[in-house]
């Protein structure tokens, strides 16, 4: 009998177990799209965003930075070479590295098919109604753009996070021609467009103020491991081609670190609602009007800190 009764109980046990709901992963699913090889800060952002535990890093998909004179004909192969590094030299190479376009979009209703671009429809596809796929684009709008051109149903599904444009908060009033925007035009007017994305911005405008020092750098990186003296070399040997100012490099603004930390600490930063741009089609969008440069900055650090005894181990 007392056979039976264990018996009996064990299979309660096991049916409640096994119905039971699997626990909800709470964070954060992010793409990060990034034109990496383009410049210095891609780098450093990508690296923060890979340690934050928060973080459901899903992949980092490479874009296309065309208009840089130092870019070759095929820079998205640039930015694909620095993500492999990236995550080699960081011990995760399970993060997925889909190449993106090496084209920007030549109409508004041609997209710039890629890997990328499909990766991310993908990616969408999978989620439920009650979860959103988060997409940080560091440089050219192209395979966002393109992912949703081919597939307007995933629509809903995302939250595109842009580094781009000049933006005067008390005017609003936008300014394109700034270099990300510039890398494809016709796809950020597309995210600008599309009724129903929901769409932030990081402008240039407000993310300009991330500014690193050289001296820091040096503190926190110099012979730490082979991550941080990639960084260090990628700062170094970096031609700012751009500007005259500044030859001897000794700070260099850290824009698209602005928008991981603005993703990761919300607090540290400040979002108010606007209207598109009257050329555009008239909608609400986000946009970020202020940063709390300081706390950024202590953040990616200390976060430095604790990548570099990770590494040791």
């Amino acid at each position: 009998m007392n056979k039976y009764l264990f018996l009996i109980f064990g299979f309660v046990i096991c049916s409640l177990s096994c119905s039971s709901p699997t626990p909800t992963d709470t964070r954060l699913k992010l793409i990060i799209d990034a034109d990496t090889a383009n410049e210095v800060d891609d780098l450093y952002a990508i690296v923060r965003a890979i340690a934050e535990p928060s973080i459901n890093l899903i992949g980092i998909t490479s874009a296309q930075f065309h208009t840089s004179p130092l870019a070759s004909d095929t820079s998205v192969l640039e930015s694909q070479a620095m993500n492999r590094d990236i995550i080699r030299m960081m011990d995760r190479p399970h993060i997925p590295l889909p190449i993106g376009s090496n084209y920007a979009m030549s109409a508004a209703n041609l997209p710039a098919p890629s890997q990328a671009s499909q990766f991310i429809i993908e990616q969408a596809q999978q989620l439920n109604d009650a979860e959103t796929l988060h997409i940080a684009i560091l440089g050219s709008c192209t395979n966002v753009a393109s992912a949703i051109i081919q597939e307007p149903s995933i629509i809903p599904r995302l939250s595109v996070h842009y580094i781009g444009f000049w933006h005067d908060v008390e005017t609003n009033t936008y300014d394109k021609k700034e270099f990300n925007s510039g890398n494809d035009t016709i796809a950020v007017d597309v995210l600008l467009d599309t009724e129903g994305l929901d769409f932030n911005v990081m402008t240039a405008t407000t993310c300009q103020h991330l500014v690193f020092d050289k001296n820091e750098v040096d503190l926190y990186l110099t012979d730490k491991n082979d991550l941080a003296n990639y960084m260090i070399n990628r700062w170094e040997t970096f031609d700012r081609w751009w500007t005259n100012e500044d030859p001897q490099k000794e700070q260099w603004i850290m824009w698209d670190l602005a928008i991981i930390e603005a993703l990761i600490h919300p607090h540290l930063a400040v979002k108010e609602t606007f209207t598109t741009p009257p050329e555009n089609t008239k909608r609400y969008i986000e946009a970020y009007t202020s940063i709390e440069v300081e706390d950024m900055k202590a953040d990616f650090w200390e976060t430095m800190s604790e990548i570099h005894n990770h590494l040791k181990r």
